[in-house]
């Protein structure tokens, strides 16, 4: 049998556990612990009971027994107060209490049958396959990589690229990633999307392509909303072939992350059409999302309105958390709300989604955020340096932690990791972000000419974004164009009347006192007092 739940696959006839696409090494007694309270997940499960399954009745201590469930849980993830999944109940027993899908496995037939091989249990005996419902979360299934250049040595380059691909999507917490050996059952075959969507239960397909001629590599990759063929996204790579594990890492990291934001994106259009009634944890904070990127005062407004409800709803929901965290801290460095209003709560939202799930880089960004403005320098870039390590293909985490070392004055640095950001995802609705980002790095290192280019840009992108409009004006004034500074500060002061030298003294998260005594002369030097 088969069990899939959260971001697991346990797998009772290989004996394995996996998160994600990485195996988890179980004791075997802790792996028939979990098989057997995921199987009678219906009720609960005493402590004689789990003595008999898996001790076969020897004596054992109730400490090794409490040691067996506990890690049964951190394998799953179920870490913290939260017990999403193993739930107990005093004086009673456990009960295993997350959703599960449940399906026969067959190699024989899987290897054969494709598929159908995959019998979701739903006491049907009449042999048809029914439909799988849809998660409560973004699901994707990685088809792979049809080889159309007719050279079978290309087989395992598509492979390796639709491994990698599952491997590097697997880092989005958020996201549901059918594992490697559900979606290869496809190979070689003529599939439909949709019925792909309906056979594996999921919304979202990565199909493509890889096509060679002599030293030269094409790959096309498209996504697919596969439950209205909706296309979302597509993208061709013309490559040489000179070191192919190289181009097989480019190409998967910038597929990778130019998804996680288009996702985003179809999650927040999906949930504005539904009431706000009927939406779930998830859509609440994709919904929010669209606002956060939006980066005005209006819509932070909105966000963290929205956001609160939503932690209040459910609270032990880490992406609600740590998004709300963010957001708390970043509307007190723009000038939104006060700053007690913004960092203290903002860091105990971030702490919180860290503890309820600490691989999930959004929480760690926020807590990155949190300490930058606090001018705890090195415990921030280690949060955002954290972030980067657990989704190395997370443009918004380079670019933060690019933001984070311009603001610390290593420029170099931030410059290479803003950058980096631009080259995962260039169509990034977070743009405006990663051009600040430059923005900052160039004004440290006194390039107050493409300090004023970068924030112009990121301007023009975000007109709402106080942040880059006050380095536009002091990158103006520091650049020589003073007469422009001023104007545009006039305007800024419109948007933000509280603004002063005393203001930015205290709110603005330069690391050093030389920095930010250099960024308070561009705006003197703007007029402002």
């Amino acid at each position: 049998m088969r069990y899939l739940f959260g971001d697991c696959e346990l797998d009772t006839n290989r004996r394995e556990l996996r998160r994600g696409a990485e195996l988890v090494a179980l004791e075997p007694q802790v792996f028939d612990l979990l098989v057997h309270v995921v199987c009678h997940r219906d009720r609960v499960v005493s402590k004689d009971e789990l003595l008999g399954a898996v001790w076969q009745g020897r004596i054992v201590s109730e400490s090794a027994l409490f040691n067996r469930i506990n890690a049964a849980r951190s394998a799953i993830g179920d870490t913290g107060s939260s017990q999403r999944f193993i739930k107990t109940l005093a004086r009673k027993g456990i009960r295993f209490v997350g959703e599960v899908r449940e399906y026969e496995t067959s190699a024989t037939a899987a290897t054969h049958l494709g598929p159908a091989a995959y019998r979701f249990r739903t006491g049907d005996t009449s042999g048809h396959d029914p439909y799988l419902p849809l998660p409560d979360r973004p699901s994707i299934a990685v088809l792979p990589l049809a080889n159309i250049s007719g050279d079978p040595d290309q087989e395992y380059f598509a492979d390796g690229i639709s491994e990698d691909l599952i491997t590097g999507l697997s880092h989005i917490r958020w996201l549901f990633v059918i594992a490697r050996n559900s979606t290869f059952v496809y190979k070689h075959r003529a599939v439909d999307v949709k019925q792909v969507s309906r056979e594996l239960g999921v919304r979202y397909v990565v199909e493509g392509s890889v096509r060679r001629a002599g030293n030269r590599l094409r790959i096309s990759v498209q996504l697919v909303d596969a439950t209205n063929d909706g296309h979302l996204w597509a993208e061709k790579y013309d490559r040489e072939l000179d070191d192919i594990f190289t181009v097989q890492d480019e190409i998967t990291r910038s597929v990778a992350a130019a998804i996680e934001p288009r996702l985003l994106t179809a999650e927040g259009v999906r949930a504005f059409f539904r009431s706000a009634d009927d939406l779930g944890a998830w859509e609440r904070v994709a919904r929010a999302q669209t606002h956060v990127w939006r980066l005005s005062r209006a819509d932070f407004e909105i966000a963290i309105d929205a956001l609160k409800g939503t932690a209040e709803s459910y609270p032990d929901y880490a992406p609600s958390r740590s998004l709300l965290g963010f957001c708390l801290v970043i509307a007190a460095h723009m000038g939104w709300i006060d700053r007690d209003q913004g960092l203290l709560p903002g860091r105990q939202h971030a702490l919180r989604a860290i503890a309820l799930d600490d691989r999930d880089p959004w929480g760690h960004i926020a807590l990155g955020y949190c300490a930058i403005m606090e001018r705890r320098t090195e415990e921030a870039i280690a949060a955002f340096r954290l972030a980067v390590k657990l989704n190395p293909n997370s443009a918004a985490a380079h670019a933060h932690l690019g933001r984070g070392l311009a603001f610390a004055g290593r420029d170099g640095e931030a410059i290479e990791h803003c950058e980096e950001a631009i080259r995962l995802s260039p169509f990034d609705p977070d743009m405006a972000l990663f051009l600040g980002g430059l923005a900052l790095a160039h004004y440290a290192a006194r390039r107050y000419a493409e300090a004023a280019r970068y924030a112009t840009e990121a301007a023009q992108l975000r007109p709402g974004f106080q942040g880059v409009q006050r380095m536009h004006c002091a990158s103006l004034a520091q650049a020589g164009r003073i007469d422009e500074a001023r104007s545009y500060l006039a305007a800024v002061r419109r948007e933000q009347p509280q603004l002063s030298i005393q203001w930015l003294r205290a709110n603005m998260p330069y690391q050093t006192p030389e920095l930010l005594e250099r960024y308070l002369e561009g705006m003197r030097k703007a007029g402002l007092r």
